[in-house]
């Protein structure tokens, strides 16, 4: 008798459905290639929309009832095959609509069952593993094959040498069962974990996560920082209470049984623009107040700081990574580095810029390993005591900006992992035998203060913190806030102030309290608010980075006339390196995302003089050198007049050694100061060479080479 289902629906009417479909959509002449190629090929996907155009209500109840439906097309399916032949392919669907879509945070019990799509980054991922489900058992007694389907995680004997099978008729209890491996079916599986897209929180929300299983072909394409929608069954399973008898739980997890996976190559699409919103940011981008909107719509909180606040803008934004025609990839992710005293905002920033961009993450450098930055190797329950790879906050932020704060306070191996993220953008892993390379397009925004507690102006940056010149050098720009008293002390407080005062009026208006204000007032509360509100501020920039700009010939001019200038600076027999390519690609990533932040598809002059203003203004407080530049501050942590007087330093020791047998502090000092070199300097380079071993005190006050 045939099952009949609540739609009116039969298998044998849902069979001849599908072939009906097959047929009309050219899915037969596909089934029969699959076939011809299986087992290098073991599924048929079938796009949801054509089914819906097909049978509406097939389409309606697949997403009820998955397992029957799925079931009903595997038979159809299997009816195109030739007669005997042994192939089991894989029906699978593709491109749900758009409201069979689910937040994981609102995964409820009336999902169990249902066919969703389920969006998400990806946190773990297991090693693809064979997971058995038709076992062959050989009877101890009589040697009959015994087949038990497996189903689930939990593995399942024969209750009897099963008579129907040909067996002894024996229980379990007077007969043994052996295992044929060879002989079983076994299928690949992996188990993932999911979470929430950044883009998709409120700030500061705890991203929730779902567990998935993928089976088969299509299992091991996935690895930690992918972005993907899984199309599956929401099952559930039970959970054990804790103690000794680990008794059933009336709590069950649940878990998503994957059917197919769309690897999301995400341009910011994912955030949803409508078309009045789309209008009102076209209208924006043709403001001649964009850029001081822009600078305006940052942390509004923070007094001046606006150099600063547009390269952040800018950065949100980004440039366009480019794909070379021998392979190689140029980034376009701009990387700043915030650099000043305690209590400058530079953590307030980084919180602010985390949760404005569509895809940010924060961390703190001195809460962090490299494992967390990147990638870890876990050996936890997730994986059944196996290793897993668990993505980091560089995975994570993929297409996005990670907000790494007190980068001076990582370790250097930790620090040293950061490396091949910023500038290949990419992590390679080799750990417990797992070799991975995880994607890492991001931009990172870093904050460090100084190595001593406070910024000293006088000294180079590269001796201001604790940062390898390696690492420095990969910041497309680096900017010191420093804390001293000024003229403009006075307007700083009273910004402070009134911030201040703004917070309470606002508290006491949400108290439910009935405040008049005066229009000062109003004005004064308005004064703090951002010229974009976030959300606007967000989609702006998600709407702005699906344009790929292109420099126009004046622009690229203006930018290599001034390049070319700086570096004649250096043309001059002994002069220092002023200015290296890599500054030159910070110029080309910041007229990019000027362009951007216009909507325009042309690299103009206006951009270009941005790019230049900017960029000036990060090397003169950097590394400025005697009215110019020397890009070796950062590049070496030496600059080239510091160099020639080390040599001059080390050839005055030498000297003083060769004729006293060492050298005494007092005579170094004194021979150097007829080399115009300082005292200071002196003590200083005196200090690191012995603090490296490369000299050594002898006595009190007196040096030599080691």
């Amino acid at each position: 008798m045939a099952i009949e289902n609540a739609a009116g629906f039969t298998i044998e009417d849902l069979i001849v459905k599908w072939e009906g479909f097959f047929d009309e959509y050219g899915y037969r002449a596909k089934i029969t290639n699959t076939a011809d190629v299986y087992p290098e090929e073991k599924s048929l996907f079938v796009d949801f929309e054509e089914m819906d155009r097909y049978n509406t209500e097939l389409a309606e109840y697949l997403l009820d009832h998955p397992n029957t439906v799925i079931y009903a097309a595997k038979k159809a399916m299997k009816n195109v095959f030739p007669t005997g032949e042994d192939i089991v392919l894989h029906f699978r669907i593709k491109n749900l609509p758009k409201d069979t879509a689910v937040e994981i945070r609102k995964l409820r019990s009336k999902h169990l069952g249902k066919f969703l799509a389920i969006e998400g980054l990806v946190r773990k991922a297991t090693e693809v593993r064979p997971k058995l489900t038709d076992a062959l058992f050989r009877c101890m007694r009589c040697n009959a094959v015994i087949k038990e389907k497996q189903e689930g995680t939990r593995f399942k004997e024969p209750l009897e040498c099963y008579k129907d099978h040909g067996g002894c008729g024996r229980a379990i209890g007077s007969t043994k069962f052996e295992l044929l491996s060879e002989r079983s079916l076994f299928v690949d599986v992996q188990k993932i974990e999911i979470q929430e897209s950044p883009e998709g929180l409120r700030g500061g929300a705890q991203p929730q996560r779902l567990t998935a299983w993928v089976e088969d072909d299509i299992s091991g394409i996935m690895s930690p920082g992918d972005r993907v929608v899984l199309n599956g069954t929401l099952r559930n399973v039970q959970k054990r209470e804790s103690g000794g008898f680990r008794a059933k739980s009336t709590l069950f997890d649940i878990f998503l049984d994957t059917n197919s996976i769309e690897l999301k190559e995400y341009a910011f699409e994912d955030v949803k623009i409508t078309p009045e919103e789309e209008k009102e940011i076209r209208e924006a981008a043709l403001s001649k107040d964009l850029f001081v909107n822009l600078i305006g719509s940052i942390s509004p909180a923070i007094y001046g700081m606006n150099v600063e606040k547009e390269a952040l803008a800018l950065q949100l934004f980004g440039g366009v990574p480019k794909h070379m025609p021998d392979g190689t990839r140029i980034r376009g992710d701009i990387h700043l580095l915030l650099v000043g005293d305690p209590g400058t905002a530079k953590s307030q920033l980084l919180s602010y810029i985390s949760q404005l961009a569509p895809r940010g993450i924060y961390a703190s450098g001195k809460a962090s390993s490299a494992a967390g930055l990147t990638a870890a190797a876990v050996k936890d329950e997730f994986g059944e005591g196996r290793w897993t790879l668990e993505a980091g906050a560089l995975v994570l932020a993929d297409m996005g900006v990670a907000c790494i704060d007190e980068l001076d306070k990582m370790s250097p191996q930790d620090r040293s992992s950061m490396h091949e993220a910023m500038e290949q953008q990419r992590i390679s892993i080799a750990k417990a035998g797992i070799q991975a390379t995880l994607q890492s397009r991001c931009s990172v925004l870093g904050a460090a203060n100084p190595r001593f507690g406070r910024f000293d102006e006088h000294r180079y940056i590269s001796e201001q913190i604790d940062l390898p010149p390696a690492l420095l050098s990969r910041f497309d720009l680096i900017f010191p806030i420093i804390d001293k008293p000024s003229d403009k002390d006075a307007d700083m407080a009273d910004h402070i102030l009134r911030g201040h005062l703004v917070g309470e009026m606002r508290e006491v208006s949400e108290e439910g309290i009935d405040m008049k204000l005066e229009k000062e007032e109003k004005d004064l509360i308005a004064s703090y608010e951002p010229a974009f509100t976030p959300q606007f501020f967000r989609k702006y920039i998600a709407y702005a980075k699906r344009i790929n700009p292109v420099m126009e010939k004046e622009a690229m001019e203006a930018i290599k006339d001034y390049y070319l200038s700086i570096r004649k600076m250096g043309e001059a027999e002994g002069s220092s390196i002023p200015i290296t390519p890599r500054q030159l690609e910070a110029f080309v990533r910041l007229s990019e995302a000027s362009a951007r932040a216009r909507l325009s598809k042309e690299i103009t002059l206006d951009d270009a003089g941005r790019a230049i203003r900017i960029v000036r203004e990060y090397l003169k407080r950097v590394a400025g050198e005697a009215g110019g530049f020397d890009i070796d501050i950062l590049m070496t942590g030496t600059s080239k007049s510091q160099r020639e007087q080390m040599i001059i330093l080390r050839d005055i020791i030498q000297e003083l050694t060769d004729r006293d047998g060492s050298a005494d502090i007092k005579d170094i000092i004194d021979e150097s100061s007829k080399k115009e070199i300082s005292e200071g300097n002196v003590q200083t380079w005196v200090n690191r060479w012995s603090r490296d071993g490369e000299i050594y005190e002898s006595s009190r006050g007196r040096y030599r080479f080691a």
